[in-house]
């Protein structure tokens, strides 16, 4: 584990790229662009029962114990090993900030902040639709110069968001999904255009393969994950397809991804929605009543958006809320 000097942020996280993405985003939202990541290298015993404070949880990860001697002021953490590794902080006096339900009572950190569909609640809990992040006008903007390169690909821009099956989602399978993408290359073909497509970490490999498939002639750009065999060893270039997308197609697995396509101007058309259920549905419902994702079709009929964006109010209310010192 890396050891951060003392400073006034930490975010504490075991390294999965979407509590990184998160913890990062309230930490730069309240101000602290300097914050120190640090990446938690969990020990047995404790990693199994986190966040529960075992015997001797000050050792739970590698390094981490030298650590508590310069506790920071603010203590973000995602994910359920960084619950344990905040609230060893706030005993050092850190000021403790949880995101995601730490299913443990809330009144063990300063704060909770965990997305509406977990159903939590508490004196101290901050709801919020979907998930932290940081996309908006300003990031959308620096991720169409960083990207500039995409700017000479024909309009309509369509970008293509992959992830993976999960256990919320158990109905939309290849098939299913191969029929969407067939569905989606005779729109394209029919109007001309782009696609933009990216897949994720969890994209499978029959899913890569539907894609290069089904999509093999339209214009555009396709990047797949090094996961997957034959996989690009460059940058996803995510962000740009985001800021350049005149509309966006996503599978309906990604709470993450739902909320960030959800935070630009562009309308959002969501795969496989039919198939969601448990906590993951209860998210999709919440979008639904905003009106701001359809199911998807073949027309791919523009619509009024107003963005998605939850980051900025959280941070706001995580300041107002943190006792004053």
């Amino acid at each position: 584990m890396q050891q951060p000097s003392p400073a006034a942020c930490w975010t504490l996280t075991d390294g999965r790229a979407g509590n990184v993405r998160q913890a990062r985003a309230l930490a730069h939202a309240m101000g602290y662009g300097d914050a120190r990541d640090v990446t938690l290298r969990p020990r047995a015993p404790w990693r199994w029962g986190a966040p529960r404070a075992m015997p001797g949880s000050d050792h739970a990860f590698s390094g981490f114990a030298p650590m508590l001697a310069t506790p920071p002021s603010l203590a973000i953490g995602c994910g359920r090993q960084a619950a344990l590794a905040t609230r060893r902080l706030r005993m050092r006096g850190a000021q403790a900030v949880q995101i995601l339900d730490p299913r443990l009572p809330p009144h063990l950190w300063d704060l909770v902040v965990a997305p509406e569909h977990d159903g939590l609640a508490g004196d101290n809990v901050i709801t919020l639709v979907g998930s932290l992040h940081p996309v908006d006008d300003v990031w959308l903007a620096q991720a169409r110069s960083d990207f500039s390169i995409l700017a000479p690909l024909a309009s309509p821009r369509t970008a293509l968001l992959l992830g993976g099956p999960s256990e919320h989602i158990a109905g939309y399978d290849t098939a299913a999904l191969a029929r969407d993408l067939r569905q989606l290359d005779a729109r394209l073909r029919a109007e001309g255009g782009s696609l933009l497509a990216t897949t994720s970490r969890r994209t499978p490999t029959d899913w890569a393969q539907a894609l290069k498939t089904h999509c093999a002639d339209i214009p555009g750009l396709r990047w797949f994950a090094p996961t997957t065999p034959g996989g690009d060893d460059s940058d996803n270039p995510y962000a740009g397809l985001l800021a350049w997308a005149d509309r966006i197609v996503c599978t309906a697995d990604s709470v993450n991804m739902l909320s960030e396509a959800s935070a630009t101007r562009v309308p959002v058309f969501v795969l496989g929605r039919e198939s969601v259920d448990g906590r993951l549905r209860r998210f999709h419902d919440a979008l639904d009543r905003m009106g701001r994702v359809r199911a998807f079709d073949d027309a791919l009929d523009a619509y009024a958006v107003t963005p998605l964006r939850e980051t900025a109010r959280v941070a706001a209310e995580v300041r107002a809320r943190l006792p004053k010192r």
